[in-house]
Formats: C-alpha cells, structure tokens, sequence
C-alpha cells in the first residue's frame, strides 16, 4: 500500500507541476501539503464573460484507484447547468480511471463556458449571487477552503460495491412559507445513492416554477451500512450558509436516506436572518408530514411512557 501511495505521489508531483507550467497565473495552491488546489478557467483568458473556479483536493488514493474530491464555484452557476457539468466531469473520471484528469476537468469546463459564450447568452448576473449581501465577484470564485463543502460526486464508490438504483424516487411537495412577497417551498425525496440524488435534481429542474426560483438549496443524508457512516453533502445555490445550515438541521434531526430541496422565489425584499427561518422551517415540516421526525408531543408522550416504565419497574424491586 506505501508503494501504491508513492506511486501516486509522484504522478500527483508530476500531474501538479504541468497544469502549473500550463496555467500559470489560473492555478492557485491553497493548501500544498493537503493537495488542496484552485485553478480558474474563463471562456476567454483576454476578455471573460464567463468564469468558473474548479477546487479540487487530491486524495492520496488519486488518480491509481480515486477520483479528486472537487467543488465548482460561480456566482451564476445554478441548477442543471452545475448538474451537467458534475455529469460530464464524471464521464472522463469513468472513462479514464487510473489516469490524471485535472486537465480534461478543466479543458472541459472550458469547452462549456466557449459553447455558452457563443450562444449568445446575455451576460452573468453577478448580483443574484444572494438578495441578502453585496457580493464582489472575483473574490467570490475562489471561496474560502472548507473540506466540509468539498465533495466525490462520483455514483461509484471503489471500497465497496453498491447497487446501482436506477429508479427515480417519489418526490412530495410542502406548503409554501410566504413572506413579504418571498415564497419557501420544500420538496423531498427519499435516497439511497447518490445517483438517486441526480435523479430528483433533474425532475425537480422540468418543472419550470421550479427551475425559476431565485435559489434551489438542498441537502441530503445517505446512511451506509457496511462502514456505519453517513454520506452527505449540501448545495446553496447562491443563498449563502443556506445548504450548510439545512444539513446541520437534518444532522441535528439525525434523519437518514432522505434528501431535501427547498425552492426561494425572492419577491425584492430582504428577510435578514429571517430567510434561514423560513428555509429551515419548511425542510422541518415536510420531514415531520413524511413521518421522518416526530413532534415534538410526540416525543414528550415518548418520553413520559418511558418515566412511567422506570417507575413501575422501581416498584416492583421493592
């Protein structure tokens, strides 16, 4: 196995060194000892329209028998255009297992940013980042290192194999928190892949309504059986802390193999802390409606069953 790593080490120096070489000024070192890198591609190095910030962490495992953790960042990357490109940067993982593929990630986000300039688009609108804060946009594409947030969005899992589920999940629907003019709307699915998780992304995105929002944040837990731990990860989607937040309450809740998304339509004014409220407050009712949690007098009655047991069985010692 320290053979296998050394291996790796190398080709990781050597992969390392090249992109460096390539990229020049685009690739940034975060943190070396880590393997934690960041490299920024454009659509144009002369004029950009269109930016993209890819970090990367290289486990010790990469490229011999692991895929790079990652995360891509954008203040106007939402929704299915995120899915497709974690989609497309899994398809050269796949199809180039035990090769280095930093520079087919980014020759390929690349490819995407040219083919959308291309098409016209109207220019980025840096301000929808978030509703609730002034955002400056460079410094925004190279956020802060947090490993928490960084994630395999890979359906293969190379310690174990796991059935591949192929079917899409049922999806319900919460009722909606409005106010002032902003409206929180929860949806959830239950989960046991990632692929699952995907899949309602991509169902939840052909409802128009949907794919309109102003910000989709969601959060998943998947538990694992065979290593008796949790596979999570959260999403944003522009409304800052908001994913991190939901996965703490579903953490909190200790809900498992479920996945929740909840849809913002921002009506102009802004909530303050208020936002997190309604946000966390939708994810809890749907996951109370769907039996995931009890409520609150449920738990007491719970607990007071439990006391009356204690107390009858100290009755019966005397």
């Amino acid at each position: 196995m320290a053979e296998g790593n050394a291996g790796n080490d190398q080709r990781q120096n050597d992969e390392i060194e090249a992109l460096s070489a390539i990229y020049g000024e685009e690739w940034c070192v975060v943190d070396g000892p880590a393997r934690v890198f960041c490299i920024r591609i454009s659509d144009d190095k002369e004029h950009p329209k269109w930016t993209i910030s890819l970090q990367v962490i290289l486990p010790s495992e990469y490229p011999a028998t692991a895929p790079p953790i990652y995360q891509i960042n954008a203040p106007w990357l939402r929704g299915q255009e995120r899915v497709n490109i974690s989609n497309s940067l899994e398809e050269i993982y796949v199809d180039n297992i035990g090769e280095s593929v930093l520079y087919l990630w980014v020759e390929k986000i690349r490819d995407v940013l040219m083919q959308k300039s291309q098409l016209a688009e109207p220019d980025p609108v840096i301000e929808k980042k978030t509703e609730e804060e002034d955002v400056d946009y460079e410094d925004d594409l190279f956020l802060d290192y947090d490993p928490e947030n960084l994630y395999r969005a890979f359906d293969y899992d190379f310690s174990e194999n796991q059935p591949e589920i192929e079917e899409l999940p049922p999806i319900d629907h919460g009722i909606p928190i409005t106010d002032r003019r902003s409206t929180f709307q929860a949806h959830l699915a239950p989960v046991v892949c990632p692929k699952q998780v995907k899949m309602v992304l991509a169902k939840l995105y052909e409802n128009k309504k949907i794919a309109s929002a102003t910000h989709n944040i969601y959060a998943y837990r998947i538990y694992c059986e065979g290593k008796q731990t949790f596979l999570q990860d959260c999403e944003d989607d522009g409304e800052t802390a908001a994913g991190g937040r939901l996965l703490h309450l579903m953490e909190i809740l200790n809900v498992r193999n479920v996945m929740v998304v909840v849809s913002r339509w921002y009506g102009g004014i802004l909530l303050g802390p208020d936002r997190f409220k309604h946000i966390n407050n939708c994810a809890r009712n749907i996951l109370l409606e769907k039996n995931y949690i009890s409520s609150p007098e449920e738990s007491s009655k719970g607990l007071g069953k439990n006391k009356k047991v204690k107390k009858d069985k100290k009755k019966s010692e005397h």
